[in-house]
C-alpha cells in the first residue's frame, strides 16, 4: 500500500525530468527530499525504479512499466481538474509541443499567440527540433511534422496547406557566379548546407523532375558553409554565401523586395502540408481540444 498519493506524483515528475534536480526544482522540493521519497516509494514497492548515476537518472525496466500505466491517469486527473476552469470561462494547464523553427514562425506563429491571449492561464512550451523524435517518451503532448502518416494510437489533424520549396541566393551572388538554369549547374555553386541531426549527414535537395519527365531529383549540396538552422541559413543567404533551399514563404519579404530572387522554380517541389499529431487519449482533454480548434485549418 502507497502511503501517500503524492509520492507517485513525484515519482512521475522525475520519470519525465530523467534527473532528480530538476524535478525537485519542478516540484518545490529539495533534491535530497525528492530523492528519500523516491527510495520511501521503491521501499513500499519492493522494486528498483531507477538507475541513478551521478549526471542523471533513469527509469529502470519495472520503473518505466509503472511510469507508464500511470501517467495517463494522472492526466486524466489533471485534464478534469483543469475542465473545471471552464466554469470560469477559461482553461489552465500546460501543453508542451515540439516541431520546428519554420511550423511555429512562418504557419502557426499568429494563431499561437491568439490561443495565448484567449487562455492566459495556459502555460505554452514549445520546442523546436529539426529531428523527428518520439513525442510520447520524450514527454510531448504532441509534435508537428509534415505528412499526415502517424502511428498507430496517434491522431493527425492538418494544419497548414502544401508547403512550397525553392532554391534562392541574393541578385550579387548571381551577378557573380552566375544563375543556375539545371539541377546539374549547382554543382558549380556555393551551397549552404543543412545539417541532419538525426543521421550528422548533410540534408539532399529535392527537385521535381523535368515536364517531360515524373518522379523526383534529389541533388546533395556541397559548399563550406554547413548549418543546422532554417534562421541563420536565412541569414547566410542575405550575406550573399551561396544558394540555399528553404520553404518559400520563409523568405516571401525578401522576394517581394528583389532582395533574393528564386532560381529553378520550373523544377521546385512541394509538400504535403504539417500535422499535429498526438495520442487518442489525448482528445478528452478540454485544454487540447481548444488548442486543436485553433491550430486546424
Amino acid at each position: 500500500m502507497i502511503d501517500n498519493i503524492n509520492e507517485l506524483r513525484t515519482f512521475i515528475v522525475a520519470a519525465q525530468q530523467g534527473s532528480f534536480t530538476k524535478a525537485a526544482a519542478k516540484l518545490g522540493v529539495s533534491t535530497s527530499a525528492l530523492s528519500h521519497t523516491i527510495r520511501k516509494l521503491e521501499d513500499q514497492l519492493k522494486l528498483k525504479l531507477f538507475n541513478r548515476t551521478t549526471r542523471s537518472v533513469a527509469t529502470t525496466e519495472a520503473g518505466e512499466k509503472l511510469f507508464q500505466n500511470l501517467l495517463p491517469l494522472f492526466e486524466s486527473i489533471e485534464d478534469n481538474l483543469n475542465a473545471l476552469s471552464s466554469f470560469r470561462d477559461t482553461l489552465k494547464g500546460k501543453l508542451r509541443i515540439n516541431g520546428n523553427d519554420h511550423a511555429f514562425l512562418c504557419v502557426l506563429w499568429d494563431k499561437l499567440m491568439t490561443f495565448m491571449e484567449r487562455y492566459p492561464e495556459v502555460e505554452l512550451e514549445l520546442i523546436s527540433d529539426l529531428k523527428f523524435i518520439d513525442i510520447v517518451s520524450s514527454r510531448f503532448d504532441a509534435g508537428i511534422r509534415l505528412g499526415g502518416d502517424v502511428d498507430q494510437d496517434m491522431v493527425a489533424v492538418k494544419l497548414s496547406e502544401k508547403m512550397q520549396m525553392g532554391v534562392f541566393a541574393t541578385p550579387s551572388y548571381l551577378t557573380q557566379y552566375g544563375t543556375p538554369q539545371k539541377v546539374e549547374d549547382l554543382l558549380n555553386h556555393q551551397c549552404i548546407c543543412n545539417k541532419i541531426p538525426s543521421s550528422d549527414g548533410i540534408m539532399p535537395w529535392e527537385f521535381r523532375q523535368q515536364k517531360s519527365q515524373n518522379g523526383i531529383v534529389k541533388f546533395h549540396p556541397k559548399g563550406n558553409l554547413v548549418l543546422n538552422s532554417s534562421q541563420i541559413i536565412h541569414r547566410a543567404i542575405l550575406s550573399g554565401k551561396g544558394l540555399a533551399w528553404l520553404p518559400v514563404d520563409w523568405i516571401k519579404d525578401e522576394l517581394d523586395t528583389g532582395k533574393l530572387i528564386e532560381v529553378l522554380k520550373d523544377q521546385a517541389i512541394e509538400y504535403e502540408g504539417y500535422y499535429l499529431y498526438y495520442p487518442s487519449r489525448r482528445q478528452n482533454s478540454p485544454l487540447f481540444k481548444a488548442l486543436v480548434d485553433m491550430l486546424k485549418i
